[in-house]
């Protein structure tokens, strides 16, 4: 039993005494077999432990467009109105320019089937107004050009009369020092006569004489002097008519310009009311162009949100989607705000689109099956309402892969992998087991901006 001896009864005792439980036991050659198995599956383990493990982030999104003019859009109205019939049906094909619905307006004061008439009277009365106030400016302006020329003329002639009446002063008072020698000559004359007449040198009438002439040189001299008198006041009237006259220029000429500015005015206003008018006439122009709302591009119309026949809607709220026809794919790719930092734009993305069968080796990504390459193309400086950071991944076919399906639909779930540095898989498994980030090799490089 033991083996001890070179006597063997195994054979002896199988054949004269049938146990199974004997015979199920492995023999000493099965447990060296499964020793090498061990072996083997160790040393193979060993080596794949140092085999090259490629690093990656993984992220969920959908399906969207690179660029926003591929995105689905809302279609809205500029005016509000009230839905007279819908040209399309939900899911139609549409070109751009193509008519959706046709609205009418709601508003009473556009109801007037001739209003552009009536605003082009109203022009015509206004013009008719600006034309009448532009021939009284006219009027105004040689008013006033009447006003400096009379006023030219009387401001001259004053002057001339305020010049004479300072001849005539000057005259005067020459006249009056005249007047004023004649007169002290007179009183000299009849002092001497009354000494000559007491001495007995002149006769009692020689001196009356003298005397009846100092009474005519001073009557002549008080005249002299009211005539002086009379001369300056003539100076000083011609003065104050010279002011008068200026005076009442500078009331007329203001009077007159501000009649004129009044006029200058009040043919701005007509301008502006004018261009106003004008404006309304091109407002109501384009408005009735925007009763047909049309399609901004070529898409497919999705989910009218306004559907029945007379129903209102207000300018800006949303009538139908419109999903545009051939957008340019990309993956929106969420990941998490500790793994941005390790992604620059460029970076290899392995994407698996929802209702395509992968198997996906995110460590080695040359055996996966199913999966489509891509290539990051933008990353949001900012996070989003989750926390996490939004990547752009446009499509890139490299050797040996299969360009997207072109039976993707925007909005679809995708599941990719952001492609990193390649490690060993210890290293990996260490990683992942202390929860570690992944590793860069260099330092990421400093973004200039997305490629288009």
């Amino acid at each position: 039993m033991l083996n001890i001896s070179n006597h063997r009864v195994n054979d002896e005792i199988f054949q004269n005494y049938p146990l199974k439980t004997l015979r199920a036991m492995p023999t000493l050659q099965s447990g060296r077999k499964l020793g090498r198995w061990m072996l083997f599956f160790l040393f193979f383990g060993l080596v794949v432990m140092f085999l090259p493990w490629q690093q990656n982030i993984h992220g969920e999104g959908k399906l969207t467009a690179l660029t926003p003019q591929d995105r689905p859009q809302t279609i809205q109205n500029a005016i509000a109105g009230r839905i007279e019939r819908w040209v399309v049906r939900d899911g139609d094909f549409v070109k751009k320019g193509d008519t959706l619905l046709v609205i009418s307006d709601i508003k009473d004061e556009y109801f007037d089937p001739n209003l552009s008439q009536r605003l082009d009277e109203q022009v015509d009365a206004k013009r008719g107004s600006q034309q009448a106030t532009v021939a009284k400016i006219q009027a105004l302006d040689g008013q006033i050009s009447a006003l400096r020329t009379g006023v030219s003329v009387k401001l001259n002639a004053a002057r001339n009369k305020v010049k004479q009446s300072e001849f005539k002063v000057m005259a005067d008072e020459a006249d009056l020092e005249a007047a004023r020698k004649n007169y002290q000559i007179a009183l000299d004359r009849l002092d001497r006569f009354e000494k000559g007449y007491q001495g007995g040198l002149f006769s009692l009438t020689d001196l009356e004489a003298r005397r009846l002439k100092v009474q005519e040189d001073k009557a002549k001299l008080v005249s002299q002097e009211n005539k002086l008198n009379v001369s300056r006041q003539e100076l000083l009237n011609a003065r104050l008519d010279l002011d008068t006259i200026e005076a009442d220029f500078q009331e007329k000429l203001a009077k007159a310009q501000s009649d004129r500015s009044s006029a200058v005015s009040y043919r701005a206003e007509a301008d502006g009311e004018i261009a106003k008018l004008r404006n309304k006439i091109s407002s109501v122009d384009v408005r009735r162009g925007l009763y047909v709302v049309r399609a901004p591009q070529d898409g497919y119309v999705v989910q009218p949100i306004k559907a029945g026949i007379g129903e209102t809607i207000k300018e800006g709220e949303p009538i139908a989607t419109l999903q545009p026809a051939n957008p340019q794919l990309a993956v929106e790719l969420y990941v998490r705000a500790m793994d941005v930092p390790l992604i620059q734009t460029g970076r290899t993305v392995r994407i698996q689109f929802d209702g395509w069968p992968a198997i996906q080796f995110s460590g080695w990504p040359t055996v996966s099956v199913g999966t489509f390459g891509g290539q990051v193309a933008v990353i949001d400086a900012t996070s989003s309402t989750s926390g996490t950071y939004r990547l752009l991944v446009r499509p890139l076919v490299q050797k040996g892969d299969q360009p997207w399906p072109t039976q993707l639909r925007v909005g679809s779930g995708v599941y990719g992998w952001v492609m990193l540095d390649d490690v060993p898989v210890w290293y990996e498994l260490w990683r992942q087991l202390n929860g570690f980030p992944p590793s860069l090799q260099e330092e990421p490089k400093e973004e200039k901006g997305a490629k288009k």
